[in-house]
């Protein structure tokens, strides 16, 4: 079956003016927020003792744009290339004969090439070592999840602890992805970090439809929190990670703990999350058939997952319409060739207004999923740096060098 981008936005509903807004309405409610965020933005970032933002570091997504600046990032309709390591990653995919989503099923979406698999074999025409990077130990369990037991991998750092802690969501667009596809994201993070770091799989669609991942998800923020003692951890330095879909989920966690009088994570790291059920973004716009994610791609994703356009009204997925009073600390990074670069870049702005303490950056050169490729790629090891120091400042550890 093919599918196009119409071929489930157009089974929205007329917009009803009483009730919540359409995805068809999104695009002047996020000029609208950019708006009014830019404004505040300047005084919103020279509060209290640190910056709300790193400082910048080179353009951004058009030439006079600051890679730490969301209001500008999230606007801009131009866009950088790949860089050579980039694109050698890309030129990789591209041989292993990875196909548009949008031109796959379900069941071909999850057996074909992706980008751990491009970069190992980048890594051997190169001539170097595809072994994972070494932590003190990794162990796969379960835990008792809402539907049934739910698969984990426990990533502990080297030395004594107890260690502060981190549940790791990985992506996928809630169809496709693993936490062994994401392996090599969690042991980075657990060195960087000197956390453990606990990655969750969840029940993926369409076999199990909204809100089942986020049901997952959350019970196992909670199994993190109610058992980080048995790992060697300390419950009350607890955080949520999460790429795309799981930045999403990440995101939610925060929001439904909120909600539900459970105790917040001590900080969020958002690596380029889903924040908004809409299609009309600067970066979508221009990213309607890159790889490995299109525009295209997350519409194919979209229809997999959600049980109706209803459901993209709903908070906990599009989580850019929440109220973000009282959320924690937050890491966001989005890759500049991306379409969820501007929902991203939203989201942090967003954070940035209510008070929260943002650190923000956009990466110029590389594309989704570029974070877990740090064997080949110095953007990469740049990004999970910068989560780990917002990381290790949440959980009071020394910031490595």
């Amino acid at each position: 079956m093919s599918h196009t981008l119409s071929s489930f936005r157009f089974k929205h509903k007329p917009a009803d003016s009483s009730g919540p807004l359409q995805a068809s309405q999104q695009g002047p409610l996020n000029r609208l927020l950019l708006t009014a965020a830019v404004g505040v933005l300047g005084a919103i970032s020279g509060c209290g003792g640190d910056s709300s933002v790193l400082s910048p570091s080179g353009s951004g997504a058009s030439g006079m744009v600051s890679n730490t600046d969301p209001a500008g990032v999230a606007a801009s309709t131009s866009q950088s290339v790949p860089n050579a390591r980039m694109q050698a990653v890309l030129d990789q995919l591209a041989a292993l004969g990875a196909k548009p989503l949008e031109t796959l099923t379900t069941a071909q979406a999850r057996t074909q090439p992706g980008p751990p698999d491009a970069v190992k074999a980048l890594l051997a025409k190169e001539g170097k070592s595809t072994a994972p990077e070494a932590v003190g130990s990794v162990v796969d369990t379960t835990f008792a999840g809402p539907a049934g037991p739910v698969p984990i991998t426990i990533y502990t750092p080297a030395g004594p602890g107890p260690f502060p802690a981190a549940l790791y969501i990985h992506g996928g667009g809630w169809v496709i992805g693993s936490r062994q596809a994401y392996d090599s994201s969690a042991r980075a993070l657990t060195n960087a970090a000197g956390a453990v770091i606990v990655s969750t799989d969840y029940r993926l669609a369409p076999e199990n439809r909204f809100t089942a991942a986020h049901d997952d998800t959350f019970a196992a923020y909670q199994w993190v929190r109610a058992n980080a003692r048995q790992l060697n951890g300390d419950p009350a330095r607890v955080a949520v990670i999460g790429e795309s879909a799981g930045g999403n989920m990440a995101a939610s966690i925060t929001l439904r703990a909120r909600a539900q009088n459970v105790p917040l994570p001590v900080y969020q790291v958002l690596i380029y999350p889903v924040t908004n059920d809409a299609f009309d973004t600067p970066s979508e716009q221009v990213n309607q058939n890159t790889a490995p994610l299109s525009t295209k791609g997350l519409q194919w994703f979209y229809e997999r997952y959600l049980n109706s356009p209803a459901d993209g009204n709903n908070t906990l997925f599009s989580v850019l319409r929440a109220d973000f009073q009282g959320l924690p600390p937050a890491t966001v990074i989005t890759a500049d060739i991306d379409p969820l670069r501007s929902e991203g870049a939203a989201y942090a702005q967003k954070l940035i207004a209510a008070g929260v303490r943002v650190d923000y950056r956009n990466y110029p050169g590389v594309t989704h999923e570029f974070f877990g490729m740090g064997a080949v790629l110095d953007d990469a090891k740049q990004a999970v740096n910068q989560a780990a120091q917002g990381l290790r400042r949440a959980f009071g550890n020394q910031i490595a060098a």
